[in-house]
């Protein structure tokens, strides 16, 4: 029985130096699976009266799965923490989109950038910046909530594809408050990828009168 004792003390030593990262998380299973065995091998050695006056073997073994559990579940908060850290956010923190910077992209299309419009039609119809499309903000909070319309509905309706969630879209409407607003929900749904023209049609119109 101090042999046991001896064991289970191991078990718990090692328990409490567990740590959370990833190549850990292999570490937390190890241990366990060989306390394990030596408590099995000395269980059987052990007369059915000596099992019954402890129950520390038991205690052992419940402490060794609860220490795999918790280093399955840092593992994967850290693998979701790196996913997230991965993206490259350089385009987006760069911050408001400028007339010179969207100039380009609207002369010579990249079709990575998304343009939309978020004006309602009887805006539209007065002019649009080139290569972009339309989504009225009286329908945008709708078209991009994932849980109320489907890619395919989209498409649909809009006639065009709705950027993926890493997908770069730039908004812009009169005067750059509608399209503010816009920016904010589709980061808040997931598209975090997302810039604001600021100063939109009015900026756009102004520079182009004077080209």
């Amino acid at each position: 029985m101090a042999s046991l004792r001896g064991s289970s003390a191991q078990v718990l030593r090692r328990g409490s130096l567990w740590g959370s990262s990833l190549g850990q998380t292999a570490a937390v299973a190890a241990p366990c699976a060989a306390s394990r065995a030596t408590l099995s091998t000395l269980v059987n050695s052990s007369s059915s009266d000596s099992l019954r006056s402890s129950r520390k073997p038991a205690l052992s073994i419940q402490l060794c799965a609860a220490a795999s559990a918790r280093g399955l579940r840092q593992a994967r908060v850290l693998k979701s923490s790196a996913t997230i850290f991965s993206k490259d956010r350089s385009w987006v923190d760069k911050g408001e989109v400028t007339y010179d910077e969207l100039k380009p992209e609207t002369e010579a299309p990249s079709g990575h950038i998304t343009l939309i419009d978020v004006r309602e039609p009887d805006e539209v119809a007065q002019g649009m910046i080139p290569s972009s499309v339309n989504v009225p903000l009286s329908e945008f909070k709708s078209a991009f909530d994932v849980n109320k319309s489907s890619r395919g509905a989209f498409s649909s309706k809009y006639a065009f594809d709705r950027p993926g969630f890493d997908d770069k879209i730039v908004f812009y409407c009169r005067s750059g408050k509608r399209s503010t607003e816009a920016q904010d929900f589709a980061r808040k749904m997931g598209w975090w990828n997302a810039r604001n023209y600021k100063g939109s049609w009015l900026d756009w119109v102004v520079h182009a009168k004077n080209e």
